[in-house]
């Protein structure tokens, strides 16, 4: 740790930037911050596609609240554009999830980083409770943009130990709150996702509340008895129109959540190995991802070659744990990606779905780099592949098989 550092750990910080999102953990952290050090604090919003509802009044709250100034930015576009596209392209999962809260962080990160340094802050801080993976997210994009920059996490400070405490806390202190008790689930929200954990669903054992709880679409039950079709362009990987309409990704990403969330497309009730060791219990929205993830890969099937189409799934496993442990800044992930954008240089053409009650349904899939030939791959045509070929391929990729058996029969007659 550098001398300024330990300078700034002995309560000598004057001036702080708070990650604020306005919901329960970031609302009682300016009161606290404030307490605490006796400093200026700076709060930044990201807005990363959540919904003018959770952003409405941030910034007049966060200044009522104690904030010496509010920041809000539109980070929508950047997000999908340059962190959720590259995940998208990688086909990057971590256990099945997409990647909506690991992937927004990065983006948000660097810039709470850059206005902390704007405003000559001697540390930032964010909200982030010490069981979650998302502190040690915020924690090593600082260290990889800002390395002196100190981090403050009050969770891992003050006496509030459970969410109830800190409901306690904002009572007390008079810090306004748009939830009850009764519906604080631990939410984090964006144009990618929505993710919903606590309260009931910290048991796995019990069935989750779907029609209470689900908000960007319904259960496969109460979707339309009517499929709905879709056509998804893609040029090197990346969507770039819905049914021959070019659009920007943004808009790409807000229609398919309404027409995935329509048809019930996109729940993930998922346990799932958090990087702080324990196991964690949450339900996941993500219906235009599901259906972008799903057409990729469909696309891929025909564009990619075997060993490139393979190895790439090696690759996919290991930038999905890169994203969800917060090592986005680092020097294998922007390696990762240069590999993953050489392989979508043909993942060009069309996909074709079709939405039904929770399913994505193929219609058809075109690309004018398609490996897949008709001619050989026909059971009518043989002009193009002759079967009789067949039989030496089957010899020598056999010829280990043959010698191992030999072998045992030899020592077996001994």
């Amino acid at each position: 740790m550098s001398k300024r550092s330990e300078m700034k750990q002995n309560n000598q910080i004057n001036k702080i930037v708070l990650a604020y999102s306005g919901g329960l953990d970031t609302s009682v952290c300016v009161a606290w911050l404030k307490e605490k050090y006796n400093c200026q604090v700076i709060t930044f919003s990201a807005n990363v596609g959540q919904g003018d509802e959770e952003l409405a009044g941030v910034k007049q709250k966060a200044l009522k609240s104690g904030a010496s100034k509010a920041y809000v930015l539109d980070l929508t576009q950047e997000f999908i554009e340059d962190y959720m596209w590259p995940t998208l392209k990688a086909g990057a999962k971590y256990e099945g999830y997409l990647l909506g809260t690991a992937v927004a962080r990065p983006v948000i990160a660097k810039h709470l980083v850059a206005i902390a340094k704007a405003e000559k802050a001697d540390a930032v801080a964010h909200g982030c409770t010490g069981k979650g993976n998302d502190q040690v997210r915020f924690d090593l994009a600082v260290k990889a943009l800002a390395p002196d920059l100190t981090v403050i996490a009050p969770w891992r400070q003050w006496e509030i130990t459970s969410r109830k405490d800190a409901l306690a806390y904002a009572a007390k202190h008079n810090i306004p709150l748009k939830f009850s008790a009764e519906d604080s689930y631990s939410r984090d929200r964006n144009l990618w996702h929505l993710s919903h954990e606590g309260l009931d669903l910290e048991d796995p054992g019990q069935e989750p509340k779907h029609t209470k709880l689900l908000k960007m679409g319904v259960t496969p039950q109460q979707a339309p008895d009517k499929s709905t079709a879709i056509t998804i362009s893609f040029t090197k990987g990346i969507p770039t129109a819905i049914n021959s309409q070019p659009m920007p990704g943004v808009e790409i990403v807000k229609l398919l959540n309404n027409l995935g969330g329509k048809n019930g497309i996109g729940v993930l009730d998922l346990v799932e190995n958090r990087l702080v060791g324990m196991k964690n219990h949450g339900l996941y929205e993500t219906p235009g991802g599901t259906i972008l993830y799903h057409a990729h890969s469909k696309l891929e099937s025909i564009t990619l070659d075997k060993d490139t189409a393979h190895y790439k799934q090696q690759v996919a496993l290991k930038f999905g744990e890169l994203v969800y442990n917060g090592l986005w800044f680092t020097p294998l992930r922007a390696a990762l990606s240069k590999f993953v954008d050489a392989t979508q240089q043909h993942v060009t053409g069309e996909v074709k779905l079709k939405l039904y009650k929770g399913n994505i349904i193929d219609a058809g899939v075109t690309s004018p780099y398609s490996l897949y030939d008709p001619k050989i791959a026909s059971f009518d045509d043989s002009s193009m592949y002759n079967q009789a070929d067949s039989i030496g391929f089957i010899n020598l990729f056999g010829l280990p098989i043959k010698v191992q058996a030999k072998m045992k029969g030899e020592v077996s007659d001994e």
